[in-house]
């Protein structure tokens, strides 16, 4: 498979494998809130909310959201020769933290919301499994 990911190119294979990967991130911490990968355009591939939980954000303005990350994180990328490459971005907000982690092998991002009492070290642990398990 090419390593630009688009919703129409996916194959069922792939989309099977972008779950399972979502499983295994939700399965990290139970601060996860939710986890979902998103292409290049903030299209989600695959998502999981965390059992109990409620969205905080209508449909339309999650996938406003995730487009506007996308493109947040294109613009850094106009960056890399002179700073490098984002390894992550964390967004804290009153109700929610939000990790974005550029993948290393694919054209997407993991998009992350964490509990709004998650500390800081919970944050930075959810991003090194989620790193070690891509």
């Amino acid at each position: 498979m090419d390593n630009k990911v688009t919703t129409s190119t996916i194959s069922d294979d792939a989309k099977l494998a972008f779950q399972s990967k979502c499983m295994e991130f939700l399965n990290i911490s139970d601060k996860i809130r939710y986890i979902g990968i998103i292409n290049r355009f903030g299209r989600t591939v695959s998502g999981k909310l965390r059992k109990g939980i409620r969205p905080l954000l209508s449909p339309d303005q999650a996938r406003d959201e995730r487009f506007i990350e996308s493109v947040r994180q294109q613009l850094r990328n106009s960056f890399d020769s002179s700073i490098g490459k984002t390894h992550y971005s964390i967004t804290k907000n009153e109700f929610v933290t939000l990790v974005l982690i550029p993948s290393k092998n694919q054209d997407v991002l993991y998009y992350i919301t964490i509990d709004k009492n998650a500390t800081l070290v919970d944050v930075n642990d959810i991003i090194t499994k989620v790193k070690e398990l891509e």
